[in-house]
């Protein structure tokens, strides 16, 4: 027998060899894109008659698909099932299982209870079992967030609205999701404010599953965004007094979605009108709390608009390191408006972006949309948003939060399934082009034959 050519050999190491560096790097990649903020969730599914075996295999693989989106481990993302009927079973505790495959593997063993609904019940062992430190849930801590996604398709045989208010009361964030003929009203007991983000209907188990992207976005975090982030809100006398705290829940349901921390995002918040206000400046509140205490305290100034003073205000002294400011950390602007502004803008909004400063602009009302695209950075169609009421604010925060990560930072999950079609694309090319060497290899062997 011919023995196998040192050349085949030198050849077939350095292809193996590639393609071990080529997929562990895809693979690392791939796991790192995505790092979900430190959370303790429970899945609460209704498992009642109502729900026949088909569809609760849908439920399970709804769950498994919005795991597979996390980062779980001891130190990161904690998971838990409850499943209840007319009583409850603690299917998989915070503790149990600290890797991606052990969590879906007892997902898919989850067997229906198929009886009655006691949703309440099924609330109250939550916050008294499965969030409890001996079935592994961590200390209460503003770095670490307390989840609950209630699934249910039918209306409770007991109480939810006090024992939801207790457990949102602990600290629980709830999403309540409805499917077919469930209650609204319930689901509405149940869920966290704001509503428009935590509760969610779909028409069928069938199409539950469009619903995994929604979760694996709410529980993700940029890893490196470090983010200086200064709120300039109107308080001119044309807001209103009952206007003006609705601008306030709206600025706060933003920072529900920015990761508040001494490194990541730090919020500063200005008021305007006839003459200029800081609030409070940036790193002065470094977790959500304290933030969201700060802003709702803001009084309303009343008086006039005037908003080209109050930019002049943000890139002088908001952005510089005596407020606060970090160098070499990204600088973003919300500026918020009812109305046209008393004073030139088109200099201050030039300078702020001339700085770097990515400027949104936000108008309601008699807000004038040219002044808003004047502030708002290029593209101006993804900066500047507008709404004629003050009640349809929350859409606009949703698109906001959507935007704070920069675009091209690999982290952001907005653009998770593109990468990862990038990375099976790389990786389809990459065989492709070991076919082709190992077919030349072949010839090449012969040759020598």
């Amino acid at each position: 027998m011919t023995p196998t050519p040192p050349l085949f050999l030198l050849l077939l190491g350095l292809v193996g060899a590639h393609a071990t560096m080529d997929l562990r790097t895809a693979a690392a990649m791939a796991a790192g894109l995505c790092n979900t903020r430190p959370t303790d969730l429970v899945f609460i599914v209704d498992s009642s008659r109502s729900v026949r075996p088909s569809e609760f295999e849908q439920v399970k693989v709804f769950l498994a698909k919005v795991i597979e989106g996390l980062d779980v481990g001891p130190n990161a993302t904690r998971v838990g099932v409850v499943n209840y009927a007319s009583r409850v079973k603690n299917e998989v505790s915070l503790k149990t299982h600290r890797t991606k495959a052990g969590l879906v593997k007892a997902v898919t063993k989850i067997e229906p209870l198929s009886t009655g609904t006691m949703t309440g019940l099924a609330i109250q062992f939550a916050l008294n079992v499965a969030f409890s430190e001996s079935e592994g849930a961590r200390v209460k801590s503003p770095d670490i967030s307390k989840v609950a996604i209630i699934v249910t398709d039918g209306r409770p045989q007991d109480n939810v609205k006090d024992v939801a208010q207790r457990a949102r009361d602990a600290g629980i964030e709830i999403f309540a999701i409805g499917v077919g003929r469930v209650d609204m009203n319930t689901l509405k007991q149940m869920a966290s404010d704001p509503l428009d983000d935590h509760v969610d209907y779909v028409e069928s188990y069938s199409v539950i599953e469009k619903l995994t992207k929604k979760f694996q976005e709410a529980f993700c975090a940029c890893s490196n965004a470090a983010t200086d982030v200064v709120f300039l809100i109107d308080g001119s006398k044309s807001v209103r007094p009952e206007n003006f705290e609705l601008v306030k829940k709206w600025i706060n349901q933003i920072v529900d979605k920015l990761d508040v921390s001494d490194n990541k995002a730090h919020v500063g918040l200005v008021q305007y009108s006839s003459s200029v206000k800081q609030e409070f400046p940036l790193g002065r509140y470094n977790n959500k709390k304290d933030l969201k205490d700060a802003v709702k305290k803001m009084a309303y100034m009343e008086r006039g608009t005037m908003t080209g003073q109050a930019l002049r205000y943000l890139t002088d002294n908001s952005f510089t390191p005596s407020q606060g400011a970090r160098p070499g950390v990204a600088k973003v602007g919300i500026v918020f408006t009812d109305g046209r502004s008393q004073d030139y803008i088109g200099d201050a909004a030039k300078k702020a972006k001339e700085n770097g400063f990515k400027m949104y602009a936000v108008g309601v009302g008699n807000a004038v949309e040219d002044e808003l695209k004047e502030i708002a950075s290029e593209p101006t169609g993804e900066h500047y948003f507008y709404t004629a009421d003050f009640k349809t604010m929350t859409q606009i925060a949703k698109k906001l939060q959507i935007n704070i990560c920069q675009e091209e930072d690999p982290c952001e999950c907005d653009s998770l399934v593109k990468f990862q079609k990038k990375v099976e694309d790389a990786l389809q090319a990459l065989t492709k082009k070991l076919e082709s060497v190992s077919k030349r290899i072949a010839a090449l062997e012969n040759k020598i034959v």
